[in-house]
Order: C-alpha cells, then structure tokens, then sequence
C-alpha cells in the first residue's frame, strides 16, 4: 500500500470511528444528554459531542492496530500450518471459543443469583451476526477463502480489542467502544483490497512514467 493511501486508510478510520461513537454514544446515554438538548444547552452538547468523538478516534486506533497485528498474525498462521484450509479450520475453532467464553466468562462474572443469560448470549448473538455480514461482503468482494480471516477478525479481533470494557459491568463507553470497533474493523476489511489494487495502480502508472522519460 502506498503511503497515500494508509493516510486515507487511517483518516477515514478515524472518521469511522468518531462518528459511530458519537451516534451510540448519544443513543445510550439519552437520558443523560436530553436536558441539554431540551435546554438548548449548547457548550453541554458540543463538549458531550467532542467528547465521544474523541473517545471514537482512540477506539479507531485500537482498532486499527488489532487490524494490523491480525495482518502479521494471519501470515505466520499460513506459514506455520502451510495450508491455508487448516490456517482456516484453526481460525473458525478459536471463533466458537471465543463467543463461548464471552457469554460464560462474562456471566460468570457479572450476572447475579436468579438473573438470565439470555442478555449474555443475545450480546454474543449481536456480535455474531454483524461479523457474519462483513464477512460475507468481503468474500462477494474477493474469494471465498476470505470468509474465515474475515469472521475470525471481526469477532476475535473485536472482542481482543474490546478487552478492557468487557471487564467492567455497566460501563456508559461499553457499547459505544462495540459498535466503534466492529465499525472500524469492517470498515478496513472490506476497503483494504480497493486500497491495494488503487496502490497497485499507481504504481504501474509511476513506472511507466519513468519508462517514457528514459
């Protein structure tokens, strides 16, 4: 990728990212945010709204690094198992495990005597279903090999990145911080193939250029 477009990459991240934070972030604290707009409060909105915008450029940047360690992991996946099918297999198995503890972990934590589960598995449920989408638009983009790496990301990726508001219950930040991330995250797989074919592109471009002023 060229450097150009990694600045676009990243910038468009972060727009990603401040934007969906400061959408959710407004819709589950209503109740905290509506005095200010039924007072026209306007500093309290526009320091809320810098707020959780802010707070969305930090969640890109967790994301968008998880993003680039999966790259360096997802390589050595296929040079250490040498098949891109078993790399695959291994990717889907993590995938059941980590949903498995997500709602076992957390309601073993968190969940009191007689509450239900069904929170816990609705969350894991949530998560599911968002990562299965954007995986399948990634593999109607590229290969249908992309399907795993894709799944395995959005739901592992997001939940390693979403580590520090899992452990804590009742946190304002936690689903702005789940829908940032999953955001983000689909957001860089499904532009970073256009991204490299464009960079691929204009390098061919800047050759031939060189080619015709030789």
């Amino acid at each position: 990728m060229t450097s150009r477009n990694w600045v676009r990459l990243f910038m468009t991240t972060l727009l990603v990212g401040g934007v969906t934070t400061a959408i959710v972030g407004f819709i589950v604290r209503w109740s905290q945010f509506q005095p200010y707009i039924t007072g026209f409060k306007v500093v309290d909105i526009l320091s809320a709204l810098i707020w959780l915008i802010v707070m969305g450029f930090l969640f890109s940047v967790i994301s968008q690094m998880g993003f680039f360690a999966y790259l360096t992991i997802h390589r050595f996946g296929l040079g250490i198992f040498k098949s891109v099918s078993l790399w695959n297999s291994v990717q889907f198995v993590l995938t059941l495990f980590a949903l498995f503890d997500l709602v076992y972990l957390r309601f073993e934590s968190f969940a009191k005597p007689g509450n239900s589960i069904i929170p816990y598995v609705g969350l894991a449920m949530l998560i599911l279903v968002i990562g299965y989408i954007t995986a399948w638009f990634k593999m109607k983009q590229t290969n249908r090999e992309a399907f795993i790496p894709a799944f395995f990301f959005m739901i592992v990726g997001t939940l390693v990145e979403w580590m520090p508001a899992l452990r804590v219950n009742g946190s304002s930040l936690f689903y702005p911080m789940m829908f940032a991330l999953m955001a983000c995250n689909a957001y860089q797989l499904l532009i970073l193939h256009k991204l490299n074919i464009q960079s691929q592109q204009e390098r061919e471009i800047r050759e031939n250029q060189k080619t015709i002023s030789k």
